[in-house]
């Protein structure tokens, strides 16, 4: 087994809490587009969120085999929340 990597929920971009035009209430996950099992390359999206206004793309920041997908579609997501695990070579 390779090492396993925790891929989590970056930070929100400063600009969100001063001006308001890209987030308006929660954020949530709109869509899960890996699965357990899946390979998966570098910047792939793994999840696409939604913030009431636009919608944004989370990449993997590593190559390799999603071992575990810890969130769900309509889940909220914040800063830090682990999103899945994926092992790599």
């Amino acid at each position: 087994m390779g090492r396993l990597v925790e891929v989590r929920m970056p930070k929100f971009p400063e600009c969100w809490d001063t001006c308001g035009n890209c987030r308006t209430e929660d954020v949530f996950v709109q869509s899960v587009l890996v699965r357990a099992g899946e390979r998966i390359s570098f910047d792939e999206t793994l999840i696409v969120l939604e913030t009431g206004k636009v919608a944004l793309d989370i990449p993997s920041p590593q190559m390799g085999t999603i071992v575990e997908v810890k969130v769900e579609e309509g889940d909220l997501i914040d800063e830090g929340q682990l999103i899945a695990l994926v092992e790599v070579a």
